[in-house]
């Protein structure tokens, strides 16, 4: 299975058969997916967005576990560690985080460097790796990471004290990737140059490093801190950018992505052969050296010749990275690649060696998954005696899709086929089943049309030539050259379904009647079916590059727009000259003409929309449409609706009557390029520059204009609050002493989360419900107290609170489950949001929880929380003390049981445990060794006579 992310959504492929396993969604996330990560123990998979989000999916289930919220910026880096508890994200924000995957809790943050995150990995000390720790409390308090990021430089992070105890600053230019050996000895670092850097990892010295270095110079105590050093470099074939690093699980190969479509394995020397190729070096340099000795034998200073000889041989016999990691294999893809990964069932080395080959999954930008196939010598022999074949092409997943941004789209007049044409490639869809009917190889293709009868699709190119495509048969019928070389910009189909016209940069505007020819077959004897063709009729100087053409509906009128800015309006029948249209500040790339041609609308690179009356050329009203130009229109017909399109990543719909905005359709993550409507304005089809064709359906659901403006400025100001809140969580994260180092050690490592809507919501609700029990207990208060008071009133009881009856639940009760509510790594952040006299409530409840022993693990988190929080506010306030020590004595008890509980638990899963290795587990023996043993212990008998 190859899990590949689809914009939004991220896409579960079967590889061998091609075909689409499933598809991980979530209704709540608008966002572009950026990066995917591995769980190594399960089927979980972290997946990031572009927002700073984080999902966890599970393969099984295809559902989303987990969603955490930290990150400020889209997210670059993803790794889980070894136990698969902890996950640690980088993003463009500077930012790692370490998330607590069971807990579903952020742990900390670190901070130190300056521009994106590049690349995260584990490193696990030899403390942790001996008791060989399975909870994420030891997997998150020991340990180290390494982080790269564009800032240049590498970092060696300690897990326990949060800080960073070494930074690599050799590199000098961004850091892309990097990559860390399986067994933790080798990192290897890709930057824009054509090297790799090799660093060697030892670990050990930052556990064995003495802590009192006084008696030692500070170069001497660095040098003992110091648990990556440099191994060298090694040579690369391509001349761009590293993409990624990835070590084979069984650390025998290592590969490196190219931004120039090239692909690279490196193979891992055994020890027999490291120590062969030194032999090799060190019989060259006696050789070197007795030939250079005997040149200088006449030489006075031969000593310090020697002396020189002997240390250069010395440098030139130490094992370097160029010695243990040698190019194996190079293949080039048919795209530039942007991810690559190795098989995860290749875990050991006699799985690969009975496999025989290496299989490589490498995703491209233009929306295809390749998996190749890389031949391995056999074990015992080298790469030349094995005499291996080249890398192949074994399974790929393309048939799906444009490989490029689709720059035109066209609608058959029944709306049941959609035309989308892009470079090289021309795709026929169904619009309601959303499947592929045809694909036709083309030209650069600029504009597209149906011609009647749906039968067959006009494009227009960049090479100024109209082709004409039959999709039943699925080829080319004709090319015509219809601008000499120059781009066709615009083709439009005359009302009449009689011919088209079309508008090219050769600053003519040309006019075709379509034709029915018979095609002769053989000697002239045989004739063929009749076919549609072309006939060039007439052609229209105009006085510059011709940008689009429109006829009206009436067959009356024919627009052109210009590159000098105006729209020149001539009669369809004489081409005389109407009407000329100015006011745009850019040329006008887009236009259209309602069904009753009356109007006419304008989209302009200046980004705005103009509309136009037909009759006198006057301008109805301009609109700011959008924030970027605008790259399409279209009328809605029967109505004077219409929508535009921009290179914002929107679609809007708007009233040419009322000039007002009626709605914004979102979800493209690209420019939005071509813009097709249903006949009725039943659907909405846009294309964008992400390769993607998104369609709209028209609902039964009245919409209401008063709303739709109520919700943009609820989602302006939501905008504005979320970062109003960024800015402060960045302000707060530099510290007070930005140019100092005491304040900068300080500020390395930092609670982990991010104030957003949803955090601020939740705290909403939590102080609902404090307030909606507060109330609640009172009024039960003053009944028991008139009560006491007044026994022979029988006063009625007061009426619970209609939420409380409807959940059949106790004021106490109803705030624990809306905590409970709360998502775990939301619930620091929404506690946040109370104010103190919100704590001291919530401090009440805390104490009832305690003594009812109520949800104990969240209640301590709650608590501790607060107390952290807002320990200064706690300790100035003397009614606080008897609520604490009644805190304190309940819920250790509850603490107590909690702990006996789990210890039961563990004891007995792990009886369970030894019962089942017990079962299941067979055990071999030598029957000699079994032999001897009863040999052995068996003696000879003897027979001794008694005399009495």
């Amino acid at each position: 299975l190859s899990i590949t992310p689809a914009l939004e959504s991220v896409i579960v492929w079967d590889i061998k058969k091609g075909t689409q396993v499933a598809r991980w969604t979530d209704s709540s996330n608008k966002a572009e997916v950026t990066c995917i990560a591995r769980c190594p123990k399960g089927s979980d998979y972290a997946v990031g967005y572009s927002d700073g989000s984080i999902r966890l999916f599970d393969l099984t289930s295809n559902t989303v576990k987990v969603i955490l919220n930290g990150h400020r910026g889209r997210i670059t880096a993803l790794q889980f560690d070894p136990t698969g508890t902890v996950l640690a994200s980088g993003a463009r924000d500077t930012d790692i985080i370490f998330w607590d995957v069971v807990g579903e809790v952020g742990l900390f943050k670190l901070r130190g460097h300056k521009d994106e995150i590049t690349g995260i990995a584990f490193v696990s000390s030899s403390s942790s790796s001996s008791a060989n720790a399975d909870s994420a409390l030891n997997a998150s308090s020991e340990g180290y990471i390494v982080s790269s990021s564009k800032d240049t430089l590498v970092k060696l992070w300690d897990l326990r004290a949060r800080h960073c105890v070494q930074t690599l600053v050799t590199h000098r230019s961004e850091v892309w990737s990097l990559a860390v050996s399986p067994d933790q000895r080798l990192l290897v670092t890709g930057t824009s140059d054509i090297e790799l850097r090799v660093w060697k990892i030892d670990i050990s010295k930052l556990d064995n490093a003495p802590a009192d270095v006084s008696d030692v110079t500070p170069e001497e105590a660095a040098k003992k801190w110091e648990a990556i050093t440099d191994y060298g470099t090694i040579q690369r074939a391509s001349k761009d950018r590293v993409v990624e690093l990835r070590f084979h699980p069984t650390g025998l190969y290592f590969s490196c992505v190219s931004a120039d479509k090239q692909v690279e394995v490196f193979r891992t020397r055994t020890h027999a052969e490291i120590k062969k190729k030194m032999a090799r070096r060190q019989k060259r340099s006696r050789e070197k050296r007795k030939s250079k000795h005997g040149d200088n034998n006449n030489n006075n200073n031969s000593e310090d010749s020697d002396a020189g000889d002997s240390e250069a041989e010395d440098k030139s016999l130490s094992i370097t990275a160029a010695d243990e990691l040698t190019t194996f294999k190079l293949f080039r893809t048919s795209a530039k690649p942007v991810s690559l990964d190795f098989s995860p069932v290749e875990t050991d080395v006699a799985t690969l060696h009975r496999q025989g080959n290496l299989s490589i999954l490498v995703s491209q930008n233009n929306n295809a998954v390749h998996t190749w196939t890389v031949p391995i010598p056999p074990p015992g022999k080298t790469t030349k005696q094995a005499n291996l074949p080249e890398p192949s092409l074994m399974n790929s997943v393309e048939m799906l899709g444009h490989r490029s941004e689709p720059r035109t789209l066209a609608l058959s007049s029944d709306n049941e086929l959609i035309a989308s044409a892009a470079n090289k490639s021309l795709r026929v869809w169904n619009a309601h089943t959303g499947s592929c009917v045809r694909t036709l190889e083309c030209g650069t293709a600029i504009c597209a049309a149906f011609l009647p009868g749906d039968q067959m699709v006009v494009v227009g190119t960049k090479e100024g030539k109209l082709e004409l495509y039959d999709i039943p048969s699925a080829s080319l019928v004709e090319t015509f050259d219809a601008h000499e070389g120059a781009t066709c910009w615009s083709v439009d189909v005359r009302p009449d379904k009689k011919g088209l016209v079309t508008g090219g940069a050769d600053k003519s505007v040309k006019f075709w009647d379509f034709e029915l020819v018979r095609d002769q077959q053989g000697d002239g004897s045989v004739v063929g079916r009749r076919r549609m063709t072309l006939e060039h009729v007439k052609t229209l100087k105009m006085s510059d590059d011709v940008l689009a053409v429109k006829c009206s509906p009436d067959s009356r009128l024919l627009a052109v727009s210009l590159l000098d800015t105006t729209v020149k309006v001539f009669y369809a029948d004489s081409l005389k000259f109407f009407l000329s249209l100015y006011g745009h500040k850019l040329p006008v790339v887009s236009m259209d003409i309602s069904s009753d041609s009356t109007l006419l609308v304008t989209g302009s690179a200046d980004k705005s929309v103009k509309l136009w009356g037909l009759d006198f050329g006057d301008c109805h009203r301009s609109i700011l449409a959008h924030q970027e130009p605008v790259t399409a229109v279209k009328f809605v017909w029967g109505t004077h609706y219409f929508f535009s399109a921009g290179k914002d990543k929107l679609v809007q719909q708007w009233d040419g009557d009322n000039f007002q905005r009626i709605q914004k359709l979102a979800g493209s993550h690209g420019d939005v390029w071509a813009l097709a409507v249903a006949k009725h304005g039943n659907f909405v089809v846009a294309s964008s520059q992400d390769r993607s064709i998104r369609i709209w359906d028209k609902t039964e659901e009245p919409l209401f204009l008063e709303e739709e403006r109520e919700r943009e400025l609820e989602e302006l100001y939501d905008r504005g609050l979320e970062e109003s809140l960024d800015r402060e969580g960045a302000a707060a994260g530099q510290g007070e002493g930005e140019g100092s180092g005491e304040g900068m050690a300080v500020e390395e490592s930092q609670r982990a989360g991010k104030a957003t809507m949803e955090t601020l919501k939740a705290g909403e609700r939590i102080m609902e419900a404090l307030d909606l029990a507060d109330e609640e207990r009172r009024k039960w208060d003053e009944y028991h107290e008139r009560k006491r008071k007044m026994p022979h009133l029988n006063a009625a009881p007061p009426e619970t609170n209609p939420i409380l009856a409807y959940e059949k639940l106790t004021p106490e009760a109803h705030v624990l489950r809306t905590i409970e509510r709360v998502r775990a790594a939301e619930l620091e952040d929404a506690l946040l949001a109370l104010p103190f006299s919100r704590v001291l409530s919530l401090m009440a409840y805390i104490d009832i929880w305690a003594r009812r022993e109520w949800n104990t693990p969240l209640t301590c988190r709650v608590l501790f929380f607060v107390l952290k929080t807002y320990q200064n506010q706690v300790v100035a306030t003397r009614t606080m003390r008897a609520r604490l020590d009644s805190i304190r004595t309940h819920l250790r008890a509850g603490v107590n049981q909690q702990r006996d509980q789990i210890g039961y638990n563990l004891a007995a899963l792990a009886s369970l445990r030894a019962e089942w290795e017990a079962n299941a587990t067979a055990e071999f023996f030598d029957e000699k060794d079994i032999q001897k043993v009863l040999d052995g212990q068996l003696k000879k008998r003897k027979f001794t006579g008694i005399k009495a």
